[in-house]
């Protein structure tokens, strides 16, 4: 049986953040347990309320618009963020209305041996917003040199 309570969590504004970042917040709220770990460089999860648009991205791979691949993850990784936030542009969205990352990885030794390079890449297009993610370890892509493919869910509240 579930255990739960009358009370609901409020969407507060947060300290550090812009107006139009509180703004939007009002209508995420991060699920972080008090008793849990804070995570690193990903939520448990989001709430989402009010009025708004959904965004869904198929995977995007590695491949630059000529359809070419760096030979490294960090690099494939790089180039899949810059066409997510590409097509997220293309609706009026940015990485911060991202509420989920599902994550396609080739190879788990090549996963860690690229930290620093996946980490340079997250920053320098997802900035700090940390969504719920989840990673899976596959056998393999449809392009064959892909090494990784990330699909996107993202929520723009209407203000």
């Amino acid at each position: 049986m579930c255990n739960r309570t009358s009370e609901v969590r409020s969407f507060q504004s947060r300290p550090g953040m812009t107006p139009q970042e509180n703004l939007e917040n009002q209508f995420m709220l991060i699920l972080q347990p008090a008793e849990w770990s804070k995570p690193r460089g990903f939520s448990h999860g989001v709430a989402v309320d009010g009025p708004g648009r959904w965004i869904v991205l198929a995977g995007q791979t590695g491949g630059d618009e000529e359809g070419k691949y760096q030979p490294d993850l960090a690099g494939q990784v790089g180039v899949a963020l810059r066409r997510i936030i590409k097509l997220l542009g293309e609706a009026g969205a940015g990485p911060e209305h991202i509420v989920r990352l599902t994550w396609y990885l080739t190879s788990r030794s090549e996963y860690e041996a690229a930290g620093a390079g996946i980490g340079a890449a997250w920053r320098e297009t997802l900035g700090r917003n940390f969504p719920p993610s989840t990673l899976l370890y596959i056998e393999g892509l449809v392009d064959l040199t892909a090494k990784v493919e990330i699909e996107v869910t993202a929520f723009v509240p209407t203000t």
